[in-house]
């Protein structure tokens, strides 16, 4: 008997590296997921300007970052972007769409929301930007499984539905700029359709549980993780135990021995792996 419905996921044809640089913009779920990533030394850059919860504010990120030949972030292989929502704040004053409103009062704004087609060129500007960046880079769309109360729930599942749709868009896409270098992966689905319980979900159930954050990322490493990266994780997992160990002493002589031999085995694991 089976008593849940598991979201099948095709495993990816293309993997994630250990030696892979990568990129999470977008939602707050782009932030749990990206710090999987970092916890596991992984070269990872997640949200450097904040959290971004629309296609436009994701655009804006990724503008930000390679403005210019001189920027200093690293072009990514692969690249995970987390949409949140549709809706978007445009400044009055200046007819802009804002990433942040920074506190200030309403009435400055006018809320917006998205249709699928806007969505959709703002998500091919992104991968042509990134494409642009590195030929070779790989991209992950997502939708944040997190609903939006405020905006109701129904008015929180349309949002989500526009984006799902904009995201089949494109991957039905034959733009030259839009490849197989573009995946879906099925956060939103795994949550509501794998995850249905409130057991899975934070004090405020609406945010998953840190449970089921663990369990979105592993599945995630069952798509794209290849055996190098899963024996990379595995390898890591005792130093970074080892580095999170909290001694009675830690003036002790045996404590710095401890220290110091960690530190040697992680020097070793970084020069196998050549990350760090």
């Amino acid at each position: 008997m089976e008593f849940r419905t598991t979201v099948n996921i095709p495993t990816s044809a293309w993997k994630v590296e250990p030696h892979h640089h990568l990129l999470f913009v977008g939602s707050c779920f782009a932030d749990n997921i990206g710090k999987r990533f970092s916890d596991n030394l992984f070269h990872t850059t997640v949200n450097p300007f904040g959290v971004m919860y629309n296609p436009a504010s994701v655009l804006h990120t990724l503008e930000r970052m390679y403005a210019d030949e001189a920027s200093s972030f690293v072009a990514p292989d692969v690249v995970v972007l987390s949409l949140g929502t549709n809706h978007v704040y445009i400044l009055n004053e200046t007819g802009e769409i804002v990433d942040n409103c920074e506190k200030r009062p309403q009435r400055l704004f006018t809320e917006k929301v998205l249709s699928m087609e806007e969505c959709t060129d703002y998500l091919t500007r992104c991968i042509t930007l990134l494409q642009q960046v590195n030929p070779d880079v790989r991209t992950i769309l997502t939708v944040s499984p997190i609903r939006y109360a405020k905006y109701g729930f129904h008015e929180s599942q349309l949002s989500k539905g526009t984006l799902l749709m904009a995201i089949n868009t494109l991957n039905n896409c034959q733009l030259s700029t839009i490849n197989c270098q573009l995946t879906y992966f099925p956060s939103y689905e795994i949550l509501l359709d794998e995850l249905r319980d409130y057991r899975f979900y934070a004090s405020d159930m609406l945010h998953p549980s840190e449970q089921a954050v663990d369990y979105i990322y592993e599945r995630f490493a069952e798509t794209f993780f290849s055996e190098k990266t899963h024996r990379f994780v595995e390898d890591y997992r005792p130093i970074r135990q080892a580095l999170n160990h909290r001694p009675f002493n830690p003036e002790s002589e045996e404590y710095r021995q401890f220290i110091a031999q960690t530190k040697e085995k992680l020097e070793a694991f970084k020069a196998r792996y050549q990350v760090g």
